[in-house]
């Protein structure tokens, strides 16, 4: 069975306008808030300072108060709403590949040809201009951008006019992300023949579970604080729409899950 999870598409839609839903509810709060705070001081003539022993005296602190709440609140509603829209924004616009799409070794893949197409590039560039001292010729490059790289070279460091446009840190950068897309291949190929799994232990069990992607640890009943606290330590979370503490699926996360069962058949 491919890696990843048939729902990840919907469940990435179900994020953002979650994320949304809440931004607006929270933007509509500090709406409300302004207003109350606003309500609070009315009938009170503004600059009016408040006057000491005047039977209005506590009236007016009253008020100046429960103004002061309205407005905090309110503050903290907008920044709240900011906060989840800008979330949602992320979530929407993020272009990194997850474990969880079904499309993540297709995805990797291309993105590994388009690197190594990149790694040979550069060098053939510099071998280019190591022997021509100019990158006019160079195939795939226009006479405009071989003179604006041709100008750029003449007030380079030395050690790049002579070793060529492309500077050694952009060649070993580029190196280092195709090793670990490489790895990231592998691990998903990993992935991809690990069987599913179901380990009993006294007070639930751990799965390994294929469909969703995820290593769970499902309990007869709640845990105590001090298990919960074992478990967020251990990178598990409470999913409440999965009933079950859970950590995305990976070879490590599966070691993990099955050298934590002595300590939780303890509890």
């Amino acid at each position: 069975m491919p890696v990843g999870r048939s729902d990840y598409e919907e469940r990435k839609e179900n994020k953002i306008n979650s994320l949304l839903e809440r931004s607006e509810k929270s933007s509509k709060e500090a709406t409300q808030q302004g207003k109350r705070a606003m309500s609070q001081l009315e009938g009170i003539v503004p600059g009016q300072p408040i006057l000491v022993g005047h039977h209005s005296e506590g009236k007016h602190r009253r008020a100046i108060a429960k103004h002061d709440a309205a407005m905090h609140r309110s503050l903290n509603a907008g920044e709240k709403a900011a906060s989840l829209q800008r979330r949602a924004e992320a979530a929407a616009n993020n272009n990194s590949i997850s474990s969880d799409n079904p499309e993540a070794v297709n995805l990797y893949t291309e993105k590994l040809k388009k690197l190594e197409a990149l790694q040979e590039q550069m060098k053939a560039a510099n071998l280019y201009w190591r022997k021509n001292k100019t990158m006019k010729g160079f195939p795939g490059l226009s006479d405009v951008n071989a003179a604006m790289i041709d100008e750029k070279m003449k007030t380079a460091y030395p050690w790049i006019q002579k070793n060529g446009p492309h500077a050694s840190w952009e060649l070993s950068n580029n190196s280092a992300e195709i090793r670990r897309i490489k790895q990231k291949l592998e691990t998903l190929s990993k992935l991809d023949n690990m069987a599913a799994e179901i380990i009993k232990f006294n007070g639930g069990e751990m799965r390994v579970s294929i469909d969703i992607n995820r290593v769970q640890f499902i309990f007869d009943g709640k845990p105590s604080e001090e298990i919960r606290k074992f478990l967020k330590a251990n990178g598990f979370r409470w999913a409440p729409s999965e009933g079950a503490w859970q950590r995305q699926r990976t070879e490590n996360a599966v070691i993990i899950a099955k050298k934590m069962i002595p300590r939780l058949e303890k509890a």
